[in-house]
């Protein structure tokens, strides 16, 4: 049965990734973070701009704190 027809089967996808729920999906990995994001991360951090990728906005006073 291809994947396509899985889903499909399965009813509307409103609550899922890819396919299925991500915490169900989270722990049948046994992962904490989804695989397509850790590898998004990773692409980005090697190959992506290096200041302010991951910015801290808000109140200075409370980025002051912060750091």
């Amino acid at each position: 049965m291809k994947a396509r027809q899985k889903v499909k089967r399965k009813g509307p996808a409103k609550d899922r990734v890819f396919g299925c729920d991500l915490v169900e999906h989270l722990q049948s990995s046994g992962h904490d973070i989804p695989q397509v994001l850790k590898s998004c991360t990773e692409f980005v951090e090697q190959h992506g701009i290096k200041d302010g990728i991951y910015r801290i906005s808000g109140i200075s006073s409370n980025i002051q704190k912060l750091r």
